[in-house]
């Protein structure tokens, strides 16, 4: 009697690959005929190193033969920031280039940035989503980036104690 692999589901005619969705780490892994595998969800490199191990180990152990070590290349890192500051949106996006800003669209600045390339969601919360990072580090110094331009640009107010706490 043939075992089936647990957490996976798979139905050609909805999609072509195989989707395989690990309990820890918590990770989804969409495994395509050509032995091509996409993993999202991975919360570090680390973490997402030890998923494709995971992987790889389960399929071996219900019968699936995979030769080869797993070539990992790092696409796109999704991260979410907070400078703890407001940012006057209206301002940035006057002084900012690269940027698009349509408040009745969208109620964040899109800056595209060159080094690191990322793009970034800014609020005016001072909140951020950064995307298109390749590298952790990239994550960290395209923060440090905007943040200090914004600063230069007089386009960031620190918020007040008792405003951050949200009481």
């Amino acid at each position: 009697m043939e075992r089936s692999v647990p957490n996976v589901e798979y139905d050609p005619d909805q999609f072509p690959g195989l989707i395989f969705r690990l309990e820890t780490p918590k990770v989804t892994s969409l495994i395509f005929k050509s032995g091509k595998m996409v993993v999202t969800g991975a919360k570090s490199t680390e973490e997402l190193i030890k998923s494709v191990k995971r992987i790889i180990k389960t399929l071996k152990k219900y019968g699936i033969k995979i030769t080869g070590k797993p070539k990992i290349q790092i696409q796109n890192i999704v991260a979410s920031a907070n400078m703890h500051v407001h940012v006057n949106l209206d301002k940035a996006a006057f002084l900012l280039e690269n940027n698009m800003y349509e408040p009745e669209q969208f109620p964040g600045l899109i800056f595209r940035m060159d080094d690191p390339r990322v793009v970034l969601l800014i609020f005016s919360s001072g909140k951020m989503v950064i995307t298109g990072a390749k590298r952790e580090e990239e994550v960290y110094k395209a923060v440090k980036k905007i943040f200090d331009k914004l600063n230069e640009l007089d386009c960031i107010k620190q918020v007040e104690e008792e405003e951050e706490l949200e009481i």
